[in-house]
C-alpha cells in the first residue's frame, strides 16, 4: 500500500521545509516537493497548513506493570492505543528480572503481555534485580542476540529494586563490555528509609510525606554518585525521569568534563510541582510518583536544562493506577503505589509548553520527543527522522489547534488526569504508524495487535 502526505511542513530535529513524503509498504521511499503529479498512491493525506513530524517515541513507560499488590491499569491495548492518539508511535516499556529468576525469563513474560495486543511498536529495557555471573551472561545474551540493548537498575526501593553500589558497579562493567546502555534510578533509598520511618513513627501518613521524605538533593546526590560509578565502569550512563535542580547540574557537569552522561525529564516535572500533595482529604495521592513532585522553581532549571542539552530526552514514565488502588495506602503513604498516567498528553503539553511558550524551536521539540529518544535507544534512523528508508512513523500535527486536556476525553486506562482543564495548543490530527493510519481526526482505525517488537540496537551518541 501507497501512502501520500501532501502539502505539510516537514519537521525534523535539524531542518524545517515544506515537502510530500511518499511511503510504500510501510516504509518512506521518497521526499519531494508536489509529489502527486508523478505518483499514484492508494491513500492522500492533505496535510496543508499542518506540521509533519516523525512519530513520537516514549522510552520509559510501564505498562500492565505489578508494584505494591497491584497492577498498572494501562495495557499493551489500552496504553498503546492512548499513545498514538497522544502522536507517539513507538514505546520501549521496561520487563522486570525476579528474584531468583533469569532475565530471559522476563522477557518472555512480557513479550506475552505485549503480542496481539500493541497498537504500536515496543521494545523493551531490562530492569535487573539480582547481579550474579549467570545474570551477567544474559546481559550479554541480551544485547547480542535479544534486542534489549538497555539495563535499569535501582539506588532506591529497597527490597524491591534497590542494588547496593558494588553490584550496580558490576551490572555497569559487564555493560560497557557488551556495547549497552546502563538507565539509572538516581535517589539515596538509604537515606529515604530512614526519612520514611521517621514520618510514620510521627504519625504523618498523607501523601505530601512521600515528597517530603524524597527530598531532591537526594536524588542530587545519588546522581552524581552513579555517575562517578559509570565513569569508574567505563560505560554510558542515562538517568531516567530527573526531577531536580540539584540532578540537573550534576549530570551538566558531567557532560562539561565530556562523559557520556545522559537524562530524561517528563512531563509532571515541568507542569506540575509540590503544591498539588497539599490538596484536600487523599487528592494528593494522585501525584505521588518517584521522585516526587517538586517545589515550583525547580520548573525553570529543567527547562533551561532541555534548551541547552544538558537534558536530551521528553519521556513519561507513564504507569497509571486508579484511585482504588492509591487507596492501598490511604492511612500509610509509603504504600501508595508510586506512578501517573502520561503517555497520551505528553506531545501537545511539550508544544505547548516549549514551542508556544517561547522555551524551545519545534525543532527541538522534534528532538526531545522523537529523534535523540531513537539514538540513544537503539531506534534510529528507522525510526526517529523522516528520511529515505525509515519507517513510515508520521505525525500530522496542527499547530494553530487548541484542547483542552480532560479525563472524559482521554483514552488512558485512569479514573483521572493529572493536568485537567489545563489548555494546550498544538494538536495531533493524524498518525500513521508503518505508513498505516491509526489515527485521523480523533478516531481510532488501527488494529490491535498490528504493533511490532523492534529489537534495537546499541545507542548511538548525541
Amino acid at each position: 500500500m501507497k501512502t501520500l502526505v501532501k502539502g505539510g511542513t516537514i519537521v525534523t530535529a535539524s531542518e524545517t521545509y515544506l515537502s510530500d513524503v511518499l511511503i510504500d509498504d510501510g516504509t518512506i521511499v521518497m521526499i519531494g516537493k508536489d509529489l502527486g503529479a508523478t505518483v499514484t498512491a492508494d491513500a492522500v493525506i492533505d496535510a496543508t497548513g499542518k506540521l509533519v513530524i516523525p512519530g513520537g517515541i516514549d522510552v520509559h513507560t510501564h505498562l500492565d506493570m505489578p508494584f505494591g499488590g497491584t497492577y498498572s491499569v494501562d495495557d499493551f491495548q489500552t496504553g498503546t492505543i492512548a499513545a498514538a492518539f497522544g502522536g507517539t508511535t513507538s514505546i520501549v516499556d521496561f520487563a522486570i528480572q525476579n528474584y531468583g529468576g533469569s532475565l530471559h525469563e522476563a522477557l518472555e513474560t512480557w513479550h506475552k503481555k505485549a503480542e496481539g495486543k500493541a497498537a504500536i511498536d515496543y521494545g523493551f529495557h531490562m530492569i535487573v534485580r539480582e547481579v550474579n555471573d549467570k545474570v551477567m551472561a544474559e546481559m550479554d545474551e541480551m544485547v547480542r542476540r535479544e534486542g534489549v540493548t538497555s539495563f535499569k537498575v535501582f539506588m532506591a526501593y529497597t527490597n524491591v529494586f534497590r542494588l547496593d553500589d558494588g553490584s550496580i558497579f558490576k551490572a555497569m562493567r559487564r555493560t560497557a563490555d557488551n556495547g549497552g546502555l546502563i538507565c539509572m534510578h538516581a535517589e539515596n533509598g538509604g537515606v529515604i528509609d530512614v526519612l520514611v520511618e521517621k514520618a510514620l513513627a510521627e504519625g504523618k501518613t498523607a501523601p505530601k510525606y512521600h515528597a517530603l521524605t524524597r527530598p531532591s538533593k537526594a536524588e542530587g546526590e545519588a546522581t552524581g554518585r552513579a555517575i562517578a560509578l559509570s565513569e569508574m565502569a567505563g560505560v554510558p550512563i542515562y538517568i531516567v525521569h530527573l526531577s531536580a535542580a540539584e540532578a540537573l547540574a550534576r549530570v551538566r557537569e558531567a557532560r562539561d568534563m565530556g562523559l557520556p552522561a545522559y537524562a530524561e525529564t517528563c512531563p509532571q516535572y515541568l507542569f506540575l510541582d509540590y503544591s498539588d500533595y497539599e490538596k484536600p482529604g487523599f487528592e494528593g495521592a494522585k501525584y505521588v510518583m518517584s521522585p516526587p513532585l517538586r517545589e515550583k522553581w525547580h520548573q525553570e532549571a529543567l527547562w533551561k536544562g532541555l534548551a541547552g542539552n544538558d537534558l536530551q530526552v521528553i519521556s513519561t514514565d507513564h504507569c497509571p493506577f486508579c484511585m482504588k488502588e492509591k487507596e492501598l495506602g490511604k492511612d500509610d503513604f509509603s504504600k501508595i503505589p508510586n506512578g501517573a498516567p502520561g503517555i497520551e498528553t505528553r506531545m501537545s503539553l511539550i508544544y505547548n509548553g516549549g514551542v508556544v511558550g517561547g522555551r524551545i524551536s519545534v525543532n527541538r521539540f522534534v528532538e526531545l520527543t522523537s529523534t535523540n529518544p531513537a539514538k540513544l535507544m537503539g531506534l534510529y534512523p528507522k525510526k526517529g527522522s523522516i528520511t529515505i528508508g525509515g519507517d513510515g512513523d508520521i505525525v500530522v500535527f496542527d499547530p494553530e489547534a487548541t484542547m483542552t486536556l480532560r479525563h472524559s476525553d482521554l483514552h488512558m486506562n485512569v479514573d483521572y488526569n493529572p493536568y485537567e482543564g489545563m489548555e494546550v495548543k498544538g494538536v495531533p490530527t493524524t498518525v500513521l504508524s508503518r505508513g498505516k493510519v491509526i489515527i485521523d481526526q480523533g478516531k481510532y482505525l488501527g488494529k490491535v495487535g498490528e504493533g511490532q517488537f523492534v529489537p534495537r540496537k546499541t545507542y548511538t551518541l548525541v
